[in-house]
């Protein structure tokens, strides 16, 4: 069962939403401390295990369907053991809860509010937020910019003009990724009558939106403050990466995979060179 709770919880996946905060708020605060700690924690495995458990539960019959599902991808566990699941997710995500709560002013408790509500919109029955197109890219998104927004917030950071185009191309970011990792899901996702972003727009013209919405991210990121726009580079990398898929058919959407194996491992390239900006914006403060 561990190792079934650990691959649901997509370990690859963990520093996407973990480094947001704790970069959020360790340049806002400049410290690190046990509200730090106890943060970086929640968002690197409750998070993920609830974000990720919660979809693999209720989107089991689909992924039966998905050739990408049963491993780093997304984990196919029993259906026989989908309850476990679910109880291991409010297992672990109640005890950080409480805790960053106590601690956290109210407007840091609405975001993280915001933060678990649209985890559990995303997939959960009757909400299913990843079935509305469009809205399922925002809310997808918002999983991974909602943790650096609650570190910004608990940590009481002002909100100027630089740090909302940083928050605003993040998001651009979150939606354009969401939107291109829809893509290679286009024909299991119909064969399983779900909606998304890609089966309505088809592939060619969701690839070309999000080619788009990497560049307006990139745009965004020049009104942010020293080194910050040096990021924008980083941008054109991701937009480099989706648009030989610009000219596929819904047919053969499933080779857009590759784009999105690459996407992941250039995640990881981003983050080094996003660590040294933020590295050398720290000796500008």
């Amino acid at each position: 069962m561990l190792r079934e709770l650990f691959m649901t919880s997509r370990p690859i996946s963990w520093i996407n939403t973990s480094y947001p905060f704790a970069a959020a708020y360790l340049l806002s605060t400049g410290t690190i401390d046990w509200i730090f700690a106890v943060g970086a924690v929640f968002f690197l495995i409750p998070y993920n295990l609830a974000m990720y458990g919660i979809n693999d539960v209720f989107d089991y019959e689909s992924d039966l369907l998905n050739p990408r599902k049963g491993g780093a991808e997304g984990a196919l566990v029993d259906r026989a053991r989908h309850r476990k699941i679910l109880f291991a997710c409010v297992l672990v995500l109640l005890p950080f809860l409480v805790a960053l709560a106590i601690v956290g002013s109210w407007q840091a408790n609405v975001v993280l509010l915001v933060s678990i509500a649209a985890l559990v919109a995303y997939s959960a029955p009757h909400l299913r937020f990843k079935e509305r197109p469009f809205l399922d890219s925002a809310t997808s998104s918002t999983h991974f910019v909602s943790p650096m927004v609650y570190g910004l917030v608990l940590a009481g950071a002002h909100f100027n003009t630089a740090l909302v185009a940083l928050t605003a191309a993040f998001f651009l970011w979150g939606m354009a990724s969401h939107a291109f990792g829809a893509v290679q899901d286009i024909l299991p996702d119909r064969a399983a009558a779900l909606g998304s972003i890609a089966t309505v727009l088809g592939a060619r013209r969701t690839v070309i939106l999000a080619a788009a919405s990497y560049v307006m991210a990139g745009a965004l990121l020049l009104f942010t403050e020293w080194p910050g726009p040096l990021a924008a580079i980083l941008a054109l990398a991701y937009v480099l990466n989706v648009l030989p898929f610009a000219w596929l058919s819904d047919e053969n959407s499933g080779r857009a995979h590759t784009g999105w194996v690459r996407f992941l491992w250039l995640n990881y390239v981003s983050g080094f060179f996003i660590t040294m900006i933020l590295i050398g914006y720290s000796f500008t403060r």
